[in-house]
């Protein structure tokens, strides 16, 4: 008996570095964290700048062209605000999306985010403007003019639509809530209307948005006019969910970097997309924490 429990001990004990190693690699295979593979969907976020049905049809040519380079379906979702855009990709609901330097800025204080890239644009390289607009016959001049006015914005987390704006107005020595009272429409489209409405005295919106609703007729051109373009702002950037497969990542990167159909690059007024990197959105930083300064509850400090 002796000599059987002797034979059966030997037995685990050289089967037991096997079992061990197998029972890892289950845990492995089990591990969200570690389970990095090639998903059978690409699930891509877009912030509601307009309505969403509006950023769903412009974005359909980038959509279409993702499915044909990567060969697997492209799931367009747009947020109903650009915090809850932020927050599924902070949460990994989506696999990549398309932020603002504001949205981005804030979603990346609480979890790992990579951007990898953004759209150039002839002229002005990786930038675009926001623009402060008024009623045509409106009598202000200059940004100072609006004290004591309504003044409107987008999104609260909206680069363009609101922070940009904002800066404009302090430095021009304006501080919302003490000089104007500022009025959140949510987005860009809204925001225009209410000033060719005269709803409002002033609007803050993406400049490249303004130009294209003129243009498609959503406003009237004669009803409105700039009263302040923005200094240049960082490109929105294309970014990449923590946890994503690297090996997928990269062909995910490929496929933007190399873009070239003009339907596809229409929407986003570009060129091409090039490479890009956290520092890229400094600036804006420095625009957020001097209005954070003037207004300590426009955004917790980090």
């Amino acid at each position: 008996m002796h000599s059987r429990f002797v034979r059966s001990s030997y037995l685990l004990a050289s089967c037991l570095p096997a079992l061990c190693l197998l029972a890892a690699g289950l845990l492995c295979a089990a591990s969200p964290a570690r389970a990095q593979t090639r998903p059978d969907k690409l699930i891509v976020g877009l912030l509601p700048g307009e309505s969403a049905p509006t950023v769903m049809r412009l974005n359909e040519p980038m959509r279409a062209y993702l499915e044909k380079r990567l060969g697997l379906p492209v799931e367009l979702v747009v947020g109903a605000n650009y915090a809850a855009t932020g927050e599924a990709l902070r949460f990994g609901r989506l696999d990549v999306a398309f932020l603002g330097p504001v949205t981005y800025i804030l979603q990346s204080r609480r979890t790992k985010l990579e951007p990898f890239a953004r759209p150039t644009h002839a002229a002005v390289g990786p930038t675009f403007q926001a623009v402060v607009i008024v009623p045509k016959d409106s009598p202000a001049k200059t940004l100072a003019d609006l004290k004591g006015q309504e003044v409107a914005f987008g999104d609260p987390a909206s680069t363009s639509g609101t922070w940009v704006p904002r800066y404009q107005l302090l430095e021009a020595g304006l501080v919302s809530g003490r000089d104007y009272t500022l009025r959140v429409l949510g987005a860009h489209d809204a925001v225009a209307l209410a000033v060719a409405n005269r709803k409002v005295a002033a609007g803050g919106l993406s400049m490249p948005v303004y130009e294209r609703l003129i243009k498609e007729g959503k406003i009237d051109g004669d009803a409105v006019r700039v009263l302040a373009p923005s200094p240049a702002i960082p490109e929105y950037m294309w970014t990449f969910r923590e946890g994503l497969d690297p090996a997928f990542k990269e062909e995910i990167r490929q496929a933007f970097i190399s873009v070239s159909d003009p339907e596809a690059l229409k929407v986003f007024r570009a060129e091409a997309f090039i490479p890009c990197v956290d520092a890229d959105v400094d600036r804006v930083r420095t625009w957020i924490e001097a209005i954070r300064r003037e207004t300590p509850d426009a955004v917790p400090a980090p």
